[in-house]
């Protein structure tokens, strides 16, 4: 893995931790979407995570992130169709699809290559 790639992997893990650490106190959905605080800067470190799986995926061809398409779609929507986002998609991603993301960087950090 060249250098660069592992930086976009740095960064992107720097803000998973980030978005973990900004929804800490935001538990349940209701509680995130009533907190403009959280959400401005989860969808701030969403678009970062989505601009590093961009970068990293032109960068590196031997460690495949899983779901990288949809990742910079979303990055796309987050920066370009900012008044259409719906909350619910946030959160389902928070929930459902960050854990994910954050092993899968984690085992490329891991890794000899």
């Amino acid at each position: 893995m060249t250098n660069k790639a592992r930086k976009y992997l740095i960064d992107i893990h720097q803000a998973i931790a980030l978005i973990e650490l900004f929804t800490q106190e935001t538990p349940a959905f209701t509680l995130y979407q009533a907190d403009l605080k959280t959400k401005s800067a989860v969808e701030r470190q969403l678009s970062i995570i989505g601009e590093a799986v961009n970068n990293f995926r032109k960068e590196e061809s031997d460690y495949i992130l899983t779901h990288t398409k949809q990742i910079v779609d979303f990055r796309n929507l987050l920066i370009h169709a900012y008044d259409s986002l719906d909350d619910t998609i946030v959160w389902t991603i928070l929930i459902n699809h960050l854990p994910i993301l954050k092993i899968k960087v984690e085992m490329g950090l891991n890794s000899k290559s």
